[in-house]
């Protein structure tokens, strides 16, 4: 029985460190970096024409704005065929035939 005990223990504590997480280094912004930014205006740095004025952080249009939202026009399986499910492509099929 003791060995048993001892068995499931140390299956236990293999288990747990193996599947245990790594501590992530946490990134340090380099100084010369801070001081390059001080200097320089904020006007200056954004110097590219935004389209839209809704934009995520890394500049791709944000979807959740009417705006930015682009219907495709014919919806398409895998394929690249209409899909027929969609009453937009029905309708498309019936003016074709």
């Amino acid at each position: 029985m003791k060995k048993t005990w001892i068995l499931i223990v140390a299956l236990f504590v293999t288990s747990t460190t193996l599947f245990s997480q790594t501590k992530q280094p946490e990134k340090k912004a380099p100084a010369k970096k801070e001081a390059a930014t001080k200097e320089q205006p904020k006007a200056a740095t954004n110097t590219a024409p935004k389209t839209s004025e809704h934009v995520k952080k890394d500049g791709t249009p944000d979807k959740r704005f009417k705006e930015n939202k682009k219907a495709p026009e014919v919806k398409t399986k895998k394929d690249g065929t209409p899909d027929m499910r969609y009453k937009e492509n029905k309708k498309a099929a019936e003016k074709k035939g």
